[in-house]
């Protein structure tokens, strides 16, 4: 499986029907919103703006009003094809006055994406996983800035009697990180990812 490195981009057009492919790297279905609402407000004559949505636990596709099966589909086909997960697909189309088929608008709508799939700046999806480590407060400061030298991400700390970080990491990273970790803190931090 791959994901996109950055945005990229094709336009074909097709008896005058202009179709803008772009495909997005994503991680969640709020990111792919955020995206279509722009898109929507930058291309305010576009006719349809089909989209499909492939991330990690979540997924969606939307024909915006072309006949169903002619847009989305094929857009999702092209994108399992090339094994491309985190991804957020869509084509804008303006309308050029002939109408194409339904043939017509599933080769223009597979087309663009994978034109847009060549150009693309593709690297291997990193699985990712999740560890949750309570320790003293006096070491949270110490054990965050380990997670930015490494990378991990802090996803949330709760607040007890004790510091619980719940943090998001590459998986093939995890054991080494929590021997790091251990070393910082002396051993006085506990894994609680299991118990949870």
């Amino acid at each position: 499986m791959y994901q996109l490195a950055t945005l990229a981009s094709a336009e074909i057009e097709i008896k005058k029907s202009r179709f803008i492919g772009l495909l997005y790297p994503v991680m969640t279905r709020a990111e792919a919103r955020g995206i279509l609402l722009q898109l929507r407000g930058a291309h305010p004559g576009a006719v349809h703006i089909c989209w499909v949505l492939m991330c990690e636990g979540d997924s969606g596709l939307d024909d915006d009003g072309e006949p169903s099966g002619t847009a989305a589909r094929p857009m999702y086909n092209v994108l399992v094809h090339k094994e491309l997960m985190n991804v957020l697909a869509v084509v804008v189309r303006y309308w050029g006055g002939t109408k194409l088929g339904a043939g017509g608008l599933a080769r223009a709508y597979s087309q663009v994406i994978s034109e847009a799939s060549k150009v693309a700046e593709l690297v291997p999806v990193q699985v990712m996983c999740e560890r949750s480590y309570r320790l003293r407060f006096a070491d949270e400061s110490a054990l965050r800035r380990l997670c930015e030298q490494e990378q991990v991400n802090v996803q949330n700390a709760v607040y007890d009697d004790m510091v619980t970080l719940h943090l998001q990491m590459k998986l093939n990273q995890a054991a080494q990180f929590e021997c790091l970790a251990v070393d910082l803190l002396r051993g006085i931090m506990t894994n609680v990812s299991a118990e949870e």
